[in-house]
């Protein structure tokens, strides 16, 4: 069976389904893991969950929760002042936009009409981001959307924010694991100076930074051999 892994989408649902043709994805013989962020930057966040959610639920694919998508989660569930601005500030208008056709700009009384309206009208969406597991694993891999905390022995017991947050503790960490650690969050950009995936000792980092005018890429796995497929954000 076929791996294909893929990691932040933020709204560029455009170039996944583009990606999911390049590869010729078919859920009778592929298992597709998505490592978490549909959310925020990229332009149809709505778009990008539903068809997520479309594959958790008709394609068996296994989706991973990531820090924006817990963001949204958060926003909806909390509003609490400190998470709307962090929402904001990290590309949070773009989902705004997405779900209620918002101008550039998000007021705050904008703000929390749409949060309301979202909750009212996508609560199942927010129900299945709140849903996702933070790591997936396999005989083979370990699957999470931003890595490991080298300071946990176990690391299923590290804190559920690292599993969403953390960067370079775990990037530059030299700490061994037993599989191959796949991961999103940190784009490849900022650790090789490509966009291109990254192929660590370890750890394969695969953030295109295609909400930021990139690229979409997707890892395949197959008989102990990887292979790449990039979708350009043009």
């Amino acid at each position: 069976m076929r791996k294909i892994m893929v990691s932040d989408i933020h709204g560029c649902v455009d170039q996944l389904n583009q990606l999911l043709e390049a590869v010729e994805f078919d859920s009778r013989t592929d298992q597709l893991i998505l490592l978490g962020d549909y959310v925020d930057r990229g332009p149809n966040s709505k778009a990008a969950v539903e068809k997520v959610m479309e594959l958790v639920q008709q394609d068996r694919a296994i989706a991973l929760r990531g820090n924006h998508d817990q963001r949204l989660v958060d926003l909806i569930r909390k509003a609490s002042p400190d998470v709307k601005a962090k929402f904001l500030e990290h590309g949070g208008a773009q989902t705004i936009q997405s779900y209620c056709h918002s101008g550039d700009e998000v007021t705050e009384e904008q703000l929390d009409k749409a949060i309301e309206w979202i909750r009212t009208q996508y609560g199942h969406h927010i129900a299945f981001l709140d849903s996702l597991p933070l790591y997936f694993e396999d005989s083979e891999h370990i699957y999470v959307h931003a890595g490991l905390n080298p300071d946990y022995p176990d690391w299923r017991e590290q804190p559920e924010h690292d599993f969403m947050y953390i960067k370079n503790a775990f990037i530059q960490s030299s700490l061994k694991h037993d599989r191959h650690v796949i991961f999103g969050h940190t784009k490849t950009i900022d650790i090789h100076g490509t966009p291109d995936i990254w192929f660590g000792e370890n750890k394969i980092g695969i953030d295109g930074g295609c909400a930021y005018g990139m690229q979409l890429n997707g890892l395949i796995y197959e008989d102990g051999e990887y292979r790449v497929v990039k979708v350009k954000n043009e």
